[in-house]
């Protein structure tokens, strides 16, 4: 059965590829610090909007004592476009403020450092670690856990629980691109409440798609 799976998943990033060639995170950032804020910032709210705030954030905070140092209610005002800008605002800081107490103001290269900092999971530690230092880690956002569900790579409703089942059939050195990829798909095809089975190149590959297209055949 695990040898089906990990056949299943090699043929959906191959497929996937093409689809979607260089995919990446739609996060803009130029190096580990500010992948750090913008996946906090992105949080409930959409990459397109993060992006417009960063643009004049990493303007101001250049480094990690920037946003420590920094007074609560003025960080508060220049996040607040990203919504839930106090939590996020506090997060920022508390972590900011560990990296420049324990790390010499540097984001630790290590899953097991960045797990350790306040507010950061074990999903914005493999983003942060697959983006910007080229360590695979999968990424279990909402779109990578739906997918795997319905394609049938996992039962685990638990995002890590999914996470360490998924790292067992994908390739390790393909974990950060087998997050992208479906992310990507999540977001054009597979949608939470309307996936489009017509136009999915995977949908053979799909427990879910499969079990569509007989219904749509009358098999």
């Amino acid at each position: 059965m695990e040898k089906d799976l990990k056949k299943r998943a090699r043929q959906i990033i191959r497929i996937l590829k093409k689809e979607y060639p260089g995919a990446k995170t739609a996060l803009r950032f130029t190096n580990p610090i500010e992948l750090l804020v913008a996946t906090v910032l992105s949080a409930q709210c959409t990459d397109e909007r993060v992006n417009r705030v960063t643009e004049e954030l990493f303007k101001k905070y250049k480094t990690a004592r920037d946003y420590a140092e920094v007074d609560l209610s003025e960080l508060e005002e220049d996040i607040r476009p990203t919504g839930f800008y106090r939590n996020k605002a506090r997060a920022i800081k508390e972590f900011c403020t560990e990296l420049v107490k324990h790390y010499d103001g540097k984001v630790p290269a290590s899953r097991e450092e960045l797990v350790k900092l306040p507010g950061i999971g074990r999903k914005t530690a493999n983003l942060v670690l697959g983006e910007a230092f080229g360590i695979p880690g999968i990424v279990v956002d909402t779109h990578v856990l739906r997918l795997s569900h319905r394609i049938g790579l996992t039962r685990k409703k638990d995002p890590v629980k999914a996470e360490f089942e998924l790292m067992d059939v994908v390739p390790k050195n393909q974990w950060t691109l087998f997050s992208n990829l479906l992310i990507l798909h999540g977001r054009n095809i597979c949608t939470a409440k309307k996936p489009n089975h017509k136009d999915c190149k995977i949908l053979e590959l799909c427990e879910e798609g499969s079990s569509w297209a007989k219904k749509a055949m009358g098999t």
